[in-house]
This record gives structure tokens, C-alpha cells and sequence, in this order.
């Protein structure tokens, strides 16, 4: 199966590292042009020779006017954005603890940059997809959003659940425009500073657990959730929409 993304704009949101910077160089790669950022800066001379090109910018998904922006400078080129990817997100630095323990400042935190983010992403994009005629968006939502959270954060699995929740709704609506939207949800991946921490706090038995209870007996890659994605993104997935795809080994 060959994918091509020669011609292709794309965006993809927390592309400094881990499962963002793989996206990122997988569509690269292909061809596409990409417009890969973070709210931290990345070295763009880690960037591999590829066959597209990769263009870096400091955004804070966050905000919709800095999405606007990006957008704006991302289609000056071609006119338009074929693809955005969505990954930007995660648990802020936090831990589980107890319900009643939770700040409304840290709810609201995970929140804003999972949910928020993802919806005002789309917003950014969609009336340039809508003008010509077609588009793919992607959200790297999570398992915790199906079933239940790893870490014991209770907004996180919450802003993963309504992620899914948003993509089908999307979809529904964007369909009529030839504008797909789906989600890959991963299990674990040791692909960031939050994850390694909640890897390393499970300790040695839990961490054993965790692996055995995975049929193909081991965690994903980053690269394994960014080949679920070019598949979705590209046209030999033009008439799936509104689905969520499980991307954990089995479990």
C-alpha cells in the first residue's frame, strides 16, 4: 500500500515530539507540506531530510486567534489545508487524585488544551476545506476516552471521551463538503515527559501487568499511531468518517 502526499498541506498541532513529531515526519515524507507546532519551540534542524517540507511555528491551541493565523500563512500557499491532524493535548504535568482533592483551575487546564483545542483547530480550518471542496481532520483522542483512564484523571478521560464525541458530531456535519473526520486512540506510548512519568510511577509489577495484558505484549510506538494516521488522512480512507480507531495492541 503506497501513500502519497505530494501537493498536500497539512497542520498538526503538539508536533515538538513523540506522537506529533512522528505524524509529522510521516506525512513529510509522503510529500506533504507541514505545518507542524507546539506551544514549545522544537530545533528545526532535527528536522530529517524527507521528501515534503516541515515549517515550525510556536502556537497555543488554545487560542483561536493564534489558530486563525496559522491557518491563514498555512493555505497562502496552495489556497488551502488538506489535513489537520490534532494532537496537542494530554494531562498538564497532572496526577490522579482523589475527586474531591481536584482543583476547578487544574479540570479546566486539561480541558482547554484536549477539548478546546481540538474543536478551535477545526474551526480555523474548515472554511477553507468547505471552499474546496474536501478535507481530512484528524484527533489523537485516547483509549481513556473509551474505556477508563490509566491515569486516574478524571478530566482527562473526560476531555478524551467528549473528543470522541466531537468528531462524530463533525463529522455529521462536514460530510455534506467532502470533509472526513475521525480519531486514532492509543493506548499507552512512551512517547512524552507525561507519559514516561506515568510509566515510571507504575513501577516494575504494574508495568509487567500492563504489558502482559496487551496481546501483542508490548506498547506502541509513535510510529505505530502515525501510520494508523496517513492511513485515515489519505484517500484510500476517503469514505470513513466519524469512527475512532483503537491503536493499542489489542487490549
Amino acid at each position: 500500500m503506497s501513500i502519497d502526499f505530494t501537493g498536500a498541506t497539512a497542520i498538526v498541532t503538539g508536533a515538538a515530539h513523540g506522537i506529533g513529531q512522528a505524524i509529522t515526519y510521516g506525512l513529510a515524507s509522503r510529500g506533504a507540506t507541514v505545518w507542524a507546532s507546539d506551544i514549545i519551540e522544537a530545533d528545526p534542524t532535527d528536522d530529517p531530510a524527507t521528501g515534503g517540507r516541515v515549517v515550525r511555528r510556536v502556537v497555543d491551541v488554545t487560542d483561536k486567534g493564534q489558530l486563525a493565523s496559522l491557518a491563514a500563512e498555512a493555505s497562502a500557499d496552495s489556497g488551502r489545508v488538506d489535513i489537520l491532524v490534532c494532537v496537542a493535548g494530554g494531562v498538564r504535568g497532572q496526577v490522579g487524585q482523589p475527586i474531591e482533592d481536584v482543583a476547578e483551575e487544574q479540570w479546566h487546564a486539561i480541558y482547554e488544551v484536549n477539548l478546546k483545542g481540538a474543536f478551535l483547530s477545526a474551526q480555523a480550518v474548515v472554511p477553507g476545506m468547505k471552499a474546496a471542496g474536501g478535507g481530512r481532520i484528524l484527533v489523537i483522542s485516547s483509549g481513556a476516552g473509551l474505556g477508563v483512564s490509566l491515569t486516574g484523571i478524571q478530566a482527562y478521560g473526560s476531555a478524551k471521551a467528549g473528543q470522541i464525541g466531537l468528531v462524530r458530531q463533525l463529522a455529521h456535519e462536514l460530510g455534506p463538503y467532502g470533509i472526513t473526520v475521525n480519531s486514532v486512540a492509543p493506548g499507552l506510548v512512551r512517547s512524552n515527559p507525561d507519559s514516561e512519568a506515568q510509566w515510571l510511577a507504575m513501577g516494575d509489577e504494574r508495568q509487567q501487568q500492563l504489558v502482559e495484558s496487551i496481546p501483542l505484549r508490548r506498547l506502541g510506538q509513535a510510529e505505530d499511531i502515525a501510520n494508523a494516521v496517513m492511513f485515515l488522512v489519505s484517500d484510500m480512507a476517503s469514505y470513513i468518517t466519524g469512527q475512532t480507531l483503537s491503536v493499542n495492541g489489542g487490549r
